[in-house]
């Protein structure tokens, strides 16, 4: 939590100080003028780095995520991301592993007023996502509450259920700063909830690639994105400000 507390300052600052100072700079030079800023509008594309860092840092996981949008107004955009993940669960009762890929589309809103020509995002969103994956039975061991004189049974036999889905909706909210021309760096944070899944025969779906792990939580998963993006400008629109004495 320090370092995404970290994280997030960082962000603010970026975007807050080098718009404050340049804003300043030409409100003195502009009293009582209108300034006619030309906004970028295109297409941006990235990638979740946090993904990739945790599939060399952890054996259990292998995950890679595209994510995208496209601006259609001054606050209003249409973004999704698109992904695979792999990740294995082992307990002393259980080993599972779920594979599979999944796609979310929706929209963003743009709460953050920039400072002239700046393109930085605090927002909202709303992502609908689906899921197609496999679940993988590897091993498991029955329960007994007498072990003592029981051993407990444990099957190494493999089950692998195929041709699985979910469907869910989430809710995200973000940053997305500029750091230099068109680069975006951010982070994210989804709540998320299951519309629909099927089940694998004789037990439940312990995590859904896309919406991450359910089992704590029942019908409720929670997840994060850090994110660099590169930002296509494909034409531009006047954006006029009034600047007063």
């Amino acid at each position: 939590m320090q370092r995404i507390s970290i994280f997030i300052i960082s962000l603010i600052i970026l975007m807050v100080f080098p718009e404050t100072s340049f804003a300043q700079e030409v409100q003195e030079k502009n009293a009582n003028d209108t300034i006619i800023i030309k906004q970028k509008y295109g297409l941006r594309l990235g990638g979740d780095i946090g993904k990739l860092v945790r599939s060399f840092i952890d054996d259990d996981y292998k995950g890679f995520e595209i994510t995208g949008d496209y601006r259609l107004t001054q606050k209003l955009y249409v973004a999704g991301e698109l992904g695979t993940e792999e990740n294995s669960i082992r307990n002393d009762y259980l080993d599972v592993t779920a594979k599979g890929s999944y796609f979310k589309a929706g929209i963003d809103y743009n709460l953050y007023t920039n400072w002239l020509d700046m393109e930085n995002l605090i927002y909202t969103g709303l992502r609908v996502g689906v899921s197609t994956f496999s679940q993988n039975l590897n091993s498991y061991t029955i329960y007994t509450t007498d072990q003592y004189y029981d051993t407990p049974f444990t099957s190494s036999d493999l089950h692998e259920y195929k041709g699985l889905s979910a469907i869910w909706a989430e809710l995200v909210i973000g940053i997305k700063a500029e750091i230099v021309t068109n680069l975006f760096i951010g982070i994210n944070a989804q709540l998320k909830g299951l519309v629909a899944e099927d089940q694998p025969t004789n037990f439940e779906n312990l995590f859904i690639p896309g919406f991450n792990k359910t089992f704590d939580s029942g019908r409720f998963g929670f997840g994060f994105g850090y994110n660099v993006s590169y930002l296509i400008p494909i034409y531009k629109k006047n954006k006029k400000i009034v600047v007063e004495d």
